[in-house]
C-alpha cells in the first residue's frame, strides 16, 4: 500500500466537485431553508431585545454566524453519507481495490467535502451582507474561515465515523437526525446558552459546535462567552479527534 497521493486526493475532490455541481436540488436546498431562516427570523426579532444579547447588536447580527455554522454542519455530515452510496453502487469498493492508502480516500473525501460546505457556508455569508449584516475587517474575515474550515472538517470526520459503523442509507438518516438537533439547538444559533437551565448548559459545553458558533461570532461581530482562542484551541482539539477517530473506523471497515 502505498503513502498518500496528491493526484489521488484530486481526482476524488474533482468527482465530489462534479457531483455537487450536477445535484442543483442539493445546493438549492441547503442554501434556502437556511437563508429563510436569517431573513424571517432577522426580521421578526429585529426589534427584540433578548436577553444575554447587547442592546447594540440586533438579532440579524447574532443569528447570522450560527446560520453559517448550522449550514455547514448539514453539508459536512452529508460527506458520511456520499460514503454509503458509493458503498451501494460499487464505486468504493472499486478504488479501496487501487494502490492508495485509505488514509489518501479519507483525505479525498475530506477536501472535498470542505470544498462543498464553504462554499455554502460562504454563499450565507455573503446573502447575509446583502440583508445588512457588515464584517468590519480583514483579520476578522480571516479568523471566519479558520472556524469555517474546523467546523466542517470536524463534522466531516463525524459523518466518516458514523458511516464507517452502518450498512445503509436509511440508519444514517436516522442517527443524522437523532444527532444534529440537539447539537443545534444546544450550541447558541438561536439564543444565548446562558438562558438554557444549568443542566442544558452542561450539556451545551460538550457541544463541539458551541465552540465552532461562538468562535464564528467573536470573529464575526465580536459577541462571544469565551476569548476566541479557548474556542480555537478547543475546536481544533475535537476536530483532531474525531478526524482520526473516523480515519481509523474507516480503515478498519472491511466491509465495502
Amino acid at each position: 500500500m502505498s503513502g498518500i497521493s496528491l493526484k489521488a486526493i484530486y481526482i476524488l475532490w474533482l468527482r465530489e466537485m462534479k457531483t455537487f455541481y450536477r445535484a442543483k436540488s442539493r445546493i438549492v436546498g441547503t442554501v434556502v431553508t437556511p437563508l429563510f431562516l436569517l431573513a424571517f427570523l432577522g426580521a421578526g426579532f429585529a426589534g427584540a431585545v433578548l436577553p444575554g444579547i447587547p442592546s447594540s447588536v440586533g438579532y440579524l447580527e447574532y443569528l447570522t454566524p450560527g446560520i453559517i455554522g448550522m449550514t455547514m454542519i448539514f453539508t459536512s455530515m452529508f460527506t458520511g453519507l456520499s460514503v454509503l452510496w458509493d458503498r451501494r453502487y460499487g464505486f468504493l469498493k472499486e478504488i479501496m481495490v487501487t494502490p492508495v492508502s485509505r488514509m489518501t480516500i479519507v483525505l479525498g473525501r475530506i477536501t472535498g467535502g470542505l470544498t462543498t460546505s464553504m462554499f455554502e457556508g460562504l454563499s450565507i455569508l455573503a446573502i447575509s451582507l446583502l440583508l445588512g449584516f457588515k464584517v468590519s475587517g480583514i483579520g476578522d474575515l480571516i479568523l471566519t474561515l479558520v472556524f469555517m474550515v474546523l467546523i466542517s472538517v470536524s463534522f466531516i470526520g463525524l459523518g466518516l465515523a458514523i458511516a464507517s459503523l452502518l450498512k445503509d442509507e436509511q440508519g444514517f438518516g436516522l442517527i443524522m437526525n437523532f444527532i444534529i438537533s440537539p447539537l443545534l439547538f444546544l450550541s447558541g444559533i438561536f439564543y444565548p446558552i446562558e438562558n438554557l437551565p444549568l443542566a442544558l448548559r452542561v450539556v451545551s459545553y460538550l457541544n463541539p459546535l458551541t465552540y465552532g458558533v461562538d468562535g464564528l461570532r467573536g470573529a464575526l461581530i465580536s459577541v462571544s462567552f469565551l476569548p476566541w482562542i479557548i474556542n480555537l484551541v478547543l475546536l481544533t482539539g475535537f476536530c483532531v479527534g474525531i478526524v482520526l477517530l473516523g480515519t481509523f473506523l474507516f480503515e478498519r471497515n472491511e466491509a465495502v
